[in-house]
């Protein structure tokens, strides 16, 4: 499938961090934004793996937290080249690379316990006989679990990460026993946890999640997150995170 109207964009209110987007793509979302301000980054993380990238919004947004290697794995090539441009747009090449592999191979390549921090906003729907599926190729792949789902990712994550070592997930609420009961049987004890709701009175809509490999049983729930004020606008608290 060919790339309709690309354009450059100013990536959140990041000074002169800018990133190219795809009007036929699966372009970031408030998730991106989310789950890259909440995952935790230690002083002494040397390298992290964002799994399905994309257009790697969440590597150029960890590029202004961190100083560390940042990997973005991402098996869809005409992402990769927008990520690329924009990896050379904002000079940081040095800081990210992008490898267009299907990570569930890529993985095997990889010297086990190498990766401090891995983060994932993996496809929330099953496939099933009844799957209503987008029409668009890109927004199939990254919606529903034809080529990564949570199994997945978790199992890559108990092979890649150091001891204490970090993953963290923006996913569905309704999936989290499930992500909890496969963290665990992966050896990735869940540690900190945040329900994030469209509006106050209204069931929560995203799931952030964080574990950590072999990590000590204890679970820190953060309040909860409100996106939207009743006239529709993002709350205060929101509006910090596109800072």
């Amino acid at each position: 499938m060919k790339l309709k109207t690309e354009v450059l964009n100013d990536l959140l209110e990041f000074d002169n961090l800018k990133i190219y987007q795809n009007t036929n793509t699966f372009n970031f979302s408030l998730d991106t934004v989310l789950l890259a301000k909440f995952v935790s980054i230690k002083k002494n993380t040397k390298t992290i793996m964002d799994i399905g990238t994309g257009n790697a919004p969440i590597p150029l947004i960890l590029s202004r937290r961190t100083e560390a290697r940042i990997i973005g794995i991402e098996i869809q090539k005409e992402l990769v080249e927008l990520a690329i441009k924009s990896i050379k747009k904002n000079k940081l090449e040095k800081q990210i690379e992008i490898i267009n592999a299907d990570v569930v191979e890529e993985y095997k390549k990889i010297e086990s316990d190498t990766i401090n921090t891995i983060t994932c906003n993996p496809p929330f729907f099953k496939i099933t006989e009844g799957s209503r599926k987008n029409e668009s190729e890109f927004k199939t792949i990254a919606r529903h679990e034809l080529f990564l789902d949570i199994e997945k990712v978790l199992l890559i994550a108990k092979k890649l990460l150091v001891n204490g070592g970090n993953i963290a997930i923006v996913h569905r609420p309704e999936r989290l026993v499930e992500i909890i009961t496969k963290m665990k049987e992966n050896n990735l004890e869940p540690k900190k946890l945040q329900l994030i709701y469209p509006f106050k009175g209204e069931n929560a809509h995203i799931l952030l999640i964080e574990g950590c490999k072999n990590g000590k049983p204890g679970l820190k729930i953060l309040d909860p997150l409100y996106v939207h004020e009743k006239d529709g606008s993002y709350t205060k608290e929101v509006k910090e995170y596109f800072r």
